[in-house]
């Protein structure tokens, strides 16, 4: 059976610039895209924090060309789902969803993470229409409006208090009488006069009419709702990375993000190299990703070199 140079793993900024970087280096990149080729881009309206972008892009029109400049240098690109991985052996197995097993020297993980939702239908239906799930990516669209915050934990208080620095009032909803984030993020959170945080608060529904216009909340100890005008709602519960088939092969912390070597995208598995969301809990930024993805080339460029396959 032919033994691919490369095999990448998802698409999206990291997955993608990995293929450019690994097709421009003789590696012969084959990438299989999985059910959301162009990962959390493609539910993004407007890009305007990437750079080469003057003017903004659509999240789908941007993966579009990052797909289009790795098909350029003869990236194979396949819309299968790989669903397995058998990385016992130097030369690394992979089964797709059609039964299909491929045989690779080395493999890039670019699977992302996905964001969690609360389950309310109208996030689906404001979806890019006021409701998002990161501030940086977004939080500019709204500057100047009151905005809503759903969340307890550290990336709850990192959302809400940047979007302080831009909104006259962002509403924060925990849950709980308490915060789960750090000390410091809790201090940071009630000492900002621009955040007024509903202790014991769900989101019962998002209200708009085309574009988010308010929500409804309700106090999960008294059962008392009511209505509060917003014309943003982000939802701050944390991210799953897309790691589940990984699981038991390669290091990982206790939330499933693939565990690297320092600074490299090296995992505990030789000639298997992690990149994007899949591997960064922290920034989680298209530019962060396609520069993770930059690296796992270069990583598996070296690899494929020392073991005399370059």
């Amino acid at each position: 059976m032919d033994v691919k140079k490369c095999v990448i793993i998802g698409s999206g900024p990291a997955g993608y610039t990995a293929a450019i970087y690994a097709a421009r280096a003789n590696m012969d990149p084959v990438m299989y895209t999985g059910a959301e080729p162009g990962g959390q881009l493609m539910i993004t309206t407007e890009v305007e924090n990437y750079p080469g972008y003057p003017d903004g892009v659509q999240g789908p029109q941007m993966m579009e060309d990052f797909r289009k400049q790795a098909e350029r240098f003869e990236t194979e690109v396949n819309y299968n789902m790989v669903q397995g991985v058998d990385f016992s052996g130097d030369v690394h197995k992979l089964t797709l969803d059609n039964g299909e097993e491929v045989l690779a020297h080395s493999v890039i993980i670019a699977t992302g993470a996905s964001a969690k939702w609360l389950g309310l239908p109208s996030e689906k239906k404001f979806m890019n229409k006021g409701v998002s799930a990161c501030a940086v990516c977004d939080g500019f669209f709204f500057k100047g409006k009151e905005v809503a915050v759903v969340g307890g934990g550290d990336t709850a208080a990192e959302e809400a208090s940047y979007l302080s620095k831009l909104c006259p009032t962002v509403h924060l909803l925990v849950r709980r009488d308490e915060m789960r984030a750090s000390k410091i993020m809790q201090e940071r959170v009630l000492n900002s006069k621009a955040i007024k945080v509903h202790w014991n608060t769900e989101a019962q529904e998002i209200i708009g009419n085309g574009e988010v216009t308010g929500m409804k909340i309700v106090n999960n100890q008294t059962q008392e709702t009511s209505e509060i005008p917003i014309s943003g709602f982000f939802v701050a519960i944390g991210h799953t990375p897309n790691t589940g088939i990984f699981k038991d092969l390669l290091k990982m912390d206790e939330s499933g993000y693939i565990l690297t070597e320092g600074k490299s995208t090296l995992t505990n598995i030789p000639g298997v190299f992690a990149s994007g969301d899949a591997q960064d809990h922290v920034y989680r930024q298209a530019v962060t990703a396609a520069g993770t993805g930059c690296k796992a080339a270069l990583d598996a460029e070296r690899y494929l070199v020392s073991k005399g396959i370059l």
